[in-house]
């Protein structure tokens, strides 16, 4: 990337003074396509482009931000220089950080240790790969010229933002998911690409959810039935709810899933931010134990909040035709014959399951994101979208399995009251009955519909939320 630049050669000592007003006034004229003596926003996208530097609209309106002083909504020569030896001074000091032994040049070794004080680990391989990228020479090093002419465009202002640009991630909800809240720079913060994100996230998990909703209303079955269901398949749960209830029961429960998606997923962001102030310094980085810990009491914090309506949920997916009007009847009618305590019932194994789920989905997420990049990335450190969305299901699926038995136990506590002549058991005595009489296989009953919506959910949500990016403005990284 921008091998062009190495055509503008730093001349001798003697003219030193001259140089960088030469040099920029080349670039200048490079990207004013008009000659007019100003660059717009078009011409500077064209211009970059010709060069081989296609940014991106959020990259050049970044430009246009910080370098049009006036406000006129064009770049004239002097705005154009101040920009910049201004933003040279900031790539000059992120590349002094960079080089521990100030040898004048980046290497792989200085990469990870850098990473690393600010909480990120890296193997050699993949610091490799960022030289890659950057290296014009081939001698797997960069030097100050190197480094200058490849953020000469790249708008970004400090280390933390160069790593944001190297690492790239994405979060999409699948309705199970307690994963770890992606985490939004300053930037996106102030420009409001955040609520933008996040919305496009909450729209996509209510698609999502809805889309496979019937799997889910059967798992929740399959669980809360226990034995009775033992000879219940795929086939044959589909036929018997639908003989029950007709079509429309399949979604049962479904609304009550889709509404709670909007504050729990502002619960847990918020949340995440407060607990990774009280675990990190003024200024530190926040590092990987400290990420984990912060994100699960993030999803134990956002999970008490909600939790009234997880049972709510499994109420009306349990329940038969006519038995609750909706949402609100249900919550009445619990209210009204087993007290307040019943909205929390299975509280305890729901709490105790997100640790296992968290800690199992954040580690295979990162072995596996890792393990691609060490054996498959060829001249990139961004594993692509696709390949984030694989290892997120995966490692989704990774934390399930670990992490079901308790959600089996969470789920027929919250239903415990619906089926008759059914003891009223804490989890332990839960887990004691379950063993002895459908022994290990009935802690994982319902797992095979749950593991079965996970791949289409997962496709349904990212085409959903990339165009709901698209619709919201949400610019590219």
């Amino acid at each position: 990337m921008l091998r062009w630049l190495r055509g503008f050669v730093l001349p001798t000592a003697a003219c030193q003074d001259v140089e960088p007003p030469t040099r920029y006034e080349t670039l200048f004229q490079k990207l004013d396509r008009n000659g007019d003596g100003v660059v717009d926003i078009s011409e500077l996208q064209e211009g970059l482009k010709s060069l081989g530097i296609p940014l991106g609209q959020d990259a050049e309106e970044k430009i246009f931000t910080t370098g049009d002083v006036n406000k006129d909504g064009k770049l004239d020569f002097e705005e154009f220089m101040k920009y910049l030896k201004d933003h040279e001074k900031k790539m000059k000091l992120a590349f002094k950080s960079l080089d521990k032994n100030n040898d004048g040049k980046i290497e792989a070794s200085e990469i990870v240790q850098s990473l690393q004080i600010l909480g990120l680990t890296i193997s050699e391989q993949q610091a490799e790969l960022i030289l890659q990228s950057i290296d014009a020479d081939g001698t797997m090093t960069v030097d100050w010229n190197e480094w200058r002419d490849y953020f000469l465009f790249n708008p970004v202002t400090d280390i933390e933002e160069i790593i944001h640009f190297w690492k790239h991630s994405t979060g999409i909800d699948i309705g199970d998911s307690l994963t770890i809240p992606d985490e939004f720079t300053e930037d996106e913060k102030k420009s409001g690409q955040w609520w933008r994100q996040l919305l496009a996230g909450g729209v996509a998990g209510a698609v999502s959810r809805t889309s496979t909703a019937p799997l889910d209303r059967l798992k929740v079955m399959m669980q809360v039935h226990g034995s009775k269901s033992a000879k219940m398949n795929i086939y044959g749960g589909f036929q018997q709810m639908v003989k029950e209830g007709g079509i429309r029961s399949l979604w049962r429960g479904n609304g009550t899933n889709v509404i709670k998606i909007a504050p729990e997923t502002a619960v847990k962001f918020w949340a995440y931010e407060q607990y990774k102030k009280l675990l990190t310094e003024e200024g530190q980085k926040i590092g990987t134990f400290e990420r984990f810990v912060s994100g699960s009491m993030a999803g134990a914090t956002a999970q008490t909040f909600i939790y009234p309506m997880e049972v709510l949920k499994t109420r009306l997916a349990v329940g038969k035709t006519g038995q609750y009007s909706g949402m609100f009847d249900c919550a009445k009618k619990i209210l009204k014959y087993e007290g307040m305590g019943a909205f929390y019932k299975g509280y305890v194994p729901n709490l105790l399951g997100i640790i296992p789920y968290a800690g199992i989905d954040l580690a295979v997420y990162e072995l596996l994101k890792s393990h691609w990049l060490d054996n498959f990335a060829k001249d990139s450190v961004n594993p692509g979208v696709m390949v984030l969305l694989g290892c997120g299901a995966l490692s989704s699926t990774c934390g399930q399995l670990a992490s079901y038995p308790l959600a089996l136990v969470r789920t027929r506590m919250q239903a415990q009251a619906m089926i008759e002549k059914s003891p009223q058991l804490n989890m332990v005595g839960l887990f004691r009955r379950i063993l002895s009489k459908e022994g290990l296989p009935g802690l994982y009953r319902g797992i095979t519909p749950n593991f079965m919506k996970v791949l289409p959910a997962v496709g349904i949500s990212y085409v959903v939320y990339e165009n709901m990016k698209q619709t919201l403005g949400v610019t590219q990284k």
